[in-house]
């Protein structure tokens, strides 16, 4: 379901170029891990955990990875509260493959617990 639902996505996206260049390096990078459309945008996750999306807009494609503040990468913004990092790309073209590369094997290796979080913030919330 999760890949016919990407392949949906992907081909109504404003940048499908792009998208089609990230989703291709991020199936080939992450062949263990599992895919599907999260808060409305392509996520792959490894195990509970979800390591790196795509998010397409009209002025561009954002590339978010759940634990990128904690890769020490140039290139990656931080965004949010928790650890994320995040790439925008206007343009296919722009997209460095060895350094996309490099941080998917990252992703893959440094995956932030974030599953785990959610259940110690549910057991604090009702006291246990």
């Amino acid at each position: 379901m999760g890949a016919a639902t990407i392949t949906a996505y992907v081909k109504s996206a404003k940048h499908k170029p792009i998208c089609e260049s990230l989703r291709k390096s991020i199936d080939a990078a992450l062949p263990k891990a599992t895919s599907r459309i999260w808060h409305a945008i392509p996520v792959w996750f490894i195990g509970e955990n979800p390591v790196v999306g795509f998010s397409a807009k009209p002025a561009g494609v954002t590339l978010l990875f759940w634990n990128g503040q904690e890769f020490g990468e140039p290139g990656l913004e931080a965004v949010g509260k928790f650890h994320a990092a995040q790439v925008k790309y206007t343009d296919e073209a722009a997209i460095d493959s060895k350094l996309l590369n490099r941080w998917l094997k990252k992703a893959k290796a440094d995956v932030w617990d974030l599953a785990g979080e959610r259940k110690k913030a549910v057991a604090k919330k009702s006291g246990r």
